[in-house]
């Protein structure tokens, strides 16, 4: 499968987003939104969707091999829209890529605590985001006073991503996930960019409470690292977006910038 997409038309200076597969299309509304000018290229890894089922090393492999490629191809930024890939990855990326914009995303465990001081919080993620140190840090540093329960959603990613959000599967899996917490929680942590695609069925599985993303945050992030870079974009024209996946799908980009398309319009509103 082919990593990234070399394109002549392609020029100098986008910023690449790359995830495991369409999740991270829920980040890129975010950055398009904060960063309207800025030209974006969008790497969807659905050929290996999901990555929070997968070995660490086989991650932070992959990883590399695709933000390898679009450095090559002239990012002057990378986007790491995956909680999984940025956990394994992105602090040895920037080591490896000092002079290269390579920016994460993490549950949203921080603005939920803010928030619901004292309350109890369900944080739904993959099992290697979870299990992972990066992600023990969070939780020890932000759940004091509060009731912080982690589920590690194994296999809600890859429906998501092959059976769509309103798909049985996915409602079923929801049910058999969380169910039980129904009437029991104060607010959601969305560990995983897949999830807050399917937002309409983890209400309907919980009730009416508060979700949280860190898609705006790192969008905010992404925003000031280039501004402190001068590597905004000077131009007020309207930037471009492309999208790529690793699918033998024909029609994927098509159907990721359609997704793109109907999650950015509707958009819920998120901390």
């Amino acid at each position: 499968m082919a990593v990234s997409k070399s394109n002549e038309n392609l020029s100098d200076g986008f910023i690449a987003v790359v995830d495991s597969g369409v999740g991270g299309i829920t980040v890129l509304a975010s950055l398009v939104a904060e960063l309207p000018h800025e030209d974006f290229v969008y790497f969807g890894d659905s050929a290996y969707t999901p990555y929070g089922e997968k070995p660490q090393e086989w991650v932070y492999d992959r990883t590399r091999e695709i933000v390898d490629g679009h450095i090559a191809d002239g990012a002057n930024a990378v986007v790491i829209a995956c909680n999984t890939a940025t956990s394994v990855a992105a602090a040895r990326l920037r080591r490896d890529y000092p002079d290269i914009p390579i920016i994460g995303i993490e549950p949203a465990l921080k603005p939920a605590a803010c928030a619901l001081a004292g309350g109890t919080i369900l944080v739904m993620g993959t099992p290697m985001t979870l299990k992972l140190e990066k992600f023990q840090h969070l939780a020890d540093q932000w759940s004091v006073g509060c009731t912080v329960i982690p589920i590690a959603c194994d296999g809600l990613a890859g429906a998501i991503e092959h059976k769509g959000a309103d798909s049985r599967e996915v409602f079923e899996l929801l049910e058999e996930l969380i169910g039980k917490y129904r009437g029991k929680v104060d607010g959601v942590v969305l560990g995983c960019t897949h999830y807050p695609i399917a937002a309409e069925a983890i209400l309907r599985t919980l009730g009416d409470v508060p979700l949280f993303d860190g898609a705006a945050g790192t969008a905010r992030q992404l925003a000031n690292v280039l501004r402190d870079r001068s590597l905004l974009r000077a131009a007020k024209a309207e930037g471009t977006i492309e999208f790529y996946s690793s699918s033998d799908e024909e029609d994927a980009p098509a159907a990721a910038r359609e997704l793109f398309d109907s999650y950015r319009n509707t958009i819920p509103a998120r901390v």
